[in-house]
């Protein structure tokens, strides 16, 4: 299984390439070539991941590669660069954020569907041990009222404000609560914020969007019949059942996402983005039904 990464400032690439290409973690796979946002970038995640091939540009990888990841810092840059290699028919893991704009992800998934080419995008987070046993103890819990989660976030980041690390948030909330959130705001303070996220069951989310100290993630829910509370303590290769899960797509097709398990996240940093400027609540996009 030959891999491709598109996007080399992001730390992940020298990160997932360790892990395939050094560690050699995951079986019959390698990582063959990556294209950087700038010749040191390429260069040196080519150097710290063993990648023998640095590319012009991402189109450059078809006919080289069986798979592509795509990994920018700023989810604006994933789908533009992603659309040639759709066209080329390769499957594509799509780093978190999946986009920007949430019309823009409908259409490429779409598109996608259209060409039968299988597209995943997920935070690693949920992906850790630590959620997973959360996942399991909030399934006890009942019908859920209320949700508190923790976690960095700078809401004037270059790489898209609250999308950039407020996506790990948004996607464990949705991940272990549900997807049906109405609408979305963001409360301001001078480093650190509170998000809320309403629910139509009547559940209420608040994340906790701190600008300092760069806390651990942290979960707590309240159900009809208990709650649970823990740290996101991350696995001791936090990348490795990030990495299977796309390698096995890529060898297989088969994807436990969805286009609401994609587009959902962006739909509710879109609105939480809105609702800055507008200084109210906002409606969340509709993605299922």
């Amino acid at each position: 299984m030959r891999i491709g990464i598109v996007g080399a400032e992001n730390s992940h690439t020298a990160a997932i390439a360790k892990t395939i290409n050094v560690q050699k973690q995951i079986e019959d796979a390698e990582v063959v070539c990556v294209w950087g946002e700038s010749k040191k970038f390429a260069e040196a995640a080519a150097e710290a991941g063993q990648i023998p091939t640095i590319v012009n540009k991402p189109e450059d990888m078809i006919g080289m590669v069986d798979g592509v990841m795509l990994d920018h810092r700023h989810g604006k840059d994933h789908l533009p660069a992603a659309k040639p290699l759709l066209e080329a028919r390769l499957p594509l893991f799509v780093d978190k954020p999946f986009c920007y704009r949430t019309a823009e992800g409908k259409r490429f998934l779409a598109r996608a569907r259209e060409l039968g080419v299988p597209v995943c995008s997920f935070s690693v987070l949920p992906k850790q041990a630590s959620f997973t046993a959360a996942q399991e103890a909030i399934g006890k819990l009942g019908k859920i009222l209320s949700v508190v989660s923790t976690g960095p976030c700078d809401l004037k980041s270059k790489y898209g404000g609250v999308f950039f690390y407020g996506i790990h948030q948004v996607d464990m909330i949705l991940r272990a609560v549900g997807y049906d959130v109405s609408h979305a705001q963001i409360n301001r303070g001078k480093t650190n914020h509170t998000a809320t996220l309403f629910y139509t069951s009547g559940a209420i989310a608040t994340m906790n969007l701190l600008g300092e100290g760069h806390p651990a993630f942290h979960l707590s829910v309240v159900g009809e019949e208990g709650r649970f509370d823990g740290e996101m303590t991350l696995d001791a290769n936090h990348y490795l059942r990030g990495a299977q899960s796309f390698v096995h797509m890529f060898k297989t097709g088969e994807t436990d996402e969805t286009e609401e398990t994609m587009l959902m996240p962006v739909a509710v940093l879109e609105a939480l983005e809105k609702s800055i400027a507008l200084k109210r609540r906002v409606k969340v996009a509709r993605i299922a039904g």
